[in-house]
């Protein structure tokens, strides 16, 4: 346990200091490209802050495990949204652009829509069984291809402000390594950070289906947390923002559409309700952003709705877990 410890102390360093180079790097990486925060958000960092995600669901998803596969995107995409941007706001208010109010983040409450209206085949067509088949993943991907079109768009007639945060000018190599840098700590302490609190979890007795609902879709999400949080403090909202709407869309358009296209995942164990709270989260967000701007209070808010939503998850389990020993249905 000592060790597992360690760990989880060394994962979280690794991914604090990897989302601090991610942010340099992708700052400085912007103003070369003559482009704002929020595209740079939208891709490089959360497409990167995302490969936990990738690297998790493609593996479950190989191994026949759709519903944790699908439950770590699901899961992951709830802490991105009400954790990520709730806690960033609780400690410093984002000021948002009219066009990631009315553009960005409804794209977030389309993609969860979307995958919901693939996954659920019971409730959506009475099919056999929920299942993501590779005419879905097809269908993700198609999604995927017209959100880089949006970005390429955004990034050729938005270009960065010159109002925007002054960024140390850095060289071509060095953005480079900075960048690889970044996401090299972000996975590997993500990597560390999931399977040391896997392991802690289990020592203590905690259930596999709590560690998967909390350990694995928030450890697999501590990059972007991270990335958001480090990108806020140094003033660049248009990045922290960016980087969760980006990683939610890659989560479902990329990352299942990729896993469900390479196999066909059974995602049964994902309730109806699960789904609802993630169209509904995404529908908070833009609520509590109509004004441009997501307060503390707001914040707060948020990050509330999202204990609440593991405790129901966690009486759940509970309760099924009591009717199986009981050998009830």
């Amino acid at each position: 346990m000592l060790l597992d410890i360690v760990l989880l102390v060394l994962g979280v360093a690794l991914i604090l200091w990897g989302a601090d180079k991610l942010t340099d790097g992708s700052s400085a990486l912007a103003r070369r490209l003559n482009v704002s925060d929020t595209v740079i958000g939208l891709t490089v960092v959360a497409m990167g802050s995302s490969l936990p995600e990738f690297s998790v669901s493609l593996f479950s998803s190989l191994q026949g495990s759709g519903g944790m596969s699908g439950g770590n995107i699901v899961g992951s995409n709830l802490f991105n949204v009400l954790v990520i941007i709730g806690a960033v706001a609780a400690v410093k208010p984002l000021s948002l652009t009219k066009s990631t109010v009315r553009k960005d983040i409804p794209f977030t409450i389309v993609a969860s829509t979307v995958l919901f209206l693939l996954a659920k085949d019971v409730l959506v067509d009475d099919g056999p069984s929920d299942i993501l088949s590779r005419v879905d993943g097809c269908i993700m991907l198609f999604f995927f291809m017209l959100f880089l079109s949006y970005t390429y768009s955004l990034a050729k007639h938005k270009p960065a402000s010159s109002e925007e945060i002054h960024v140390k000018e850095m060289s071509i190599p060095m953005i480079i390594c900075m960048l690889l840098l970044g996401f090299a700590c972000l996975i590997g302490g993500g990597e560390l950070l999931v399977k040391s609190g896997t392991s802690l979890a289990r020592a203590l007795g905690v259930s596999e289906t709590v560690i998967g609902l909390t350990i694995l879709a928030g450890g697999t999400s501590l990059p972007e947390f991270a990335a958001s949080l480090m990108a806020a403090r140094k003033g660049s909202v248009g990045m922290a923002v960016g980087n969760v709407v980006g990683s939610c869309l890659f989560n479902i358009f990329f990352v299942l559409g990729v896993c469900s296209l390479v196999t066909p995942m059974e995602v049964n164990d994902i309730s109806a309700v699960q789904f609802w709270v993630l169209i509904g989260s995404g529908v908070l967000m833009w609520l509590f952003s109509v004004n441009c701007k997501i307060g503390r209070l707001e914040g707060f808010t948020m990050c509330l709705v999202y204990v609440l939503y593991i405790v129901y998850l966690i009486a759940i389990s509970t309760q099924n877990s009591g009717l199986t020993e009981a050998g009830l249905p």
